[in-house]
C-alpha cells in the first residue's frame, strides 16, 4: 500500500475530516436509514472483508474510480440494468486550493484551480463522496463545460485524456473482524441481527496525471457502506 507523504497527511488532517463531516450529512442519514442485507455472523463478516478488499484492490489498480464503480454497480445489481454512475453535485462547500493542493498539482499561486464536490450515485445508492481539485487549463473546453454545467462524473468527462492515477494513500475505515483475528483472536459471535455498517468504509487519496506525467487533479474519495448493499454470498455447506 502506498505510503502517505507528510505534506498530504497534514492537508488531510486539517481539511478532510471537516469536508466529510459537513458534506456527508445527507449520505450519513441515508446510510443510517438503510438496513444492511448482511447477517451478523462470523461467516458473513469474513465475506464482507474479502469483498471490501476486492473493491479496494480494483479501485487502486484502475485509473478511473467512476468506471470501476460502473462495473461494481452492474456486477452486484445495485441499480437497473444499464445504469451508469452519476455525479450528484454538492454546492456551497467550495474549498480553495491551498499550498499543499497546489504542490500536488504542480501549479503556482496564480494558476486557476477549480473545485468540485460530488456524490457518485448508482441509481438511488450513493457509493462514494469525493473532493476534487483540478486544473482547467489541462482540460479541453468541452470537458470544462461539462464539469461546470452537468452531472457527469469527472472520470467519464476526462476519459479521453487517457490519464493515469497515482495513489497517495488507501485506508480501510472499518473492518468487520477484530485485530488479530488471523492469529487466533476470537471472532464476534452471531448476533441474530443485521450486520451494523458505518457510513464510510474506505478512504482514498490520489492524483490524476496526463500521459506525460503532468498532474491535473487531486482527489479525496470516501466510499460508503452502500457498496455492500447486496445480499451476502451464499456459501455451500461443508
Amino acid at each position: 500500500m502506498p505510503s502517505k507523504p507528510p505534506s498530504f497527511v497534514r492537508m488531510i488532517t486539517l481539511g478532510s475530516s471537516l469536508a466529510i463531516a459537513l458534506g456527508a450529512q445527507t449520505a450519513i442519514a441515508q446510510e443510517m436509514a438503510a438496513v444492511s442485507p448482511w447477517p451478523d455472523t462470523p461467516t458473513s463478516r469474513l465475506e464482507a472483508l474479502a469483498i471490501l478488499q476486492t473493491l479496494n484492490a480494483d479501485l487502486l489498480s484502475n485509473a478511473s474510480a467512476t468506471l470501476t464503480l460502473d462495473r461494481w454497480c452492474a456486477a452486484h445489481k445495485l441499480a437497473p440494468k444499464g445504469s451508469k454512475i452519476v455525479a450528484q453535485r454538492v454546492r456551497g462547500q467550495d474549498k480553495t486550493a491551498d499550498t499543499e493542493i497546489r504542490k500536488l498539482l504542480a501549479v503556482g499561486a496564480d494558476e486557476p484551480v477549480a473545485y468540485r464536490r460530488v456524490r457518485l450515485a448508482c441509481g438511488d445508492r450513493v457509493l462514494s463522496e469525493a473532493d476534487n481539485w483540478y486544473v482547467p487549463a489541462k482540460l479541453t473546453a468541452d470537458m470544462n463545460k461539462a464539469l461546470e454545467t452537468s452531472d457527469v462524473a469527472f472520470g467519464r468527462a476526462v476519459q479521453a485524456l487517457n490519464f493515469s492515477r497515482t495513489n497517495l494513500s488507501a485506508k480501510l475505515l472499518w473492518s468487520p473482524l477484530p485485530q488479530g483475528w488471523d492469529t487466533g483472536a476470537d471472532l464476534p459471535p452471531s448476533a441474530g441481527a443485521p450486520l451494523a455498517l458505518p457510513p464510510f468504509l474506505l478512504e482514498h487519496h490520489a492524483v490524476l496525471k496526463l500521459p506525460d506525467g503532468t498532474p491535473f487533479s487531486a482527489l479525496i474519495e470516501s466510499y460508503t457502506s452502500r457498496v455492500l448493499d447486496f445480499p451476502a454470498p451464499h456459501l455451500p455447506a461443508q
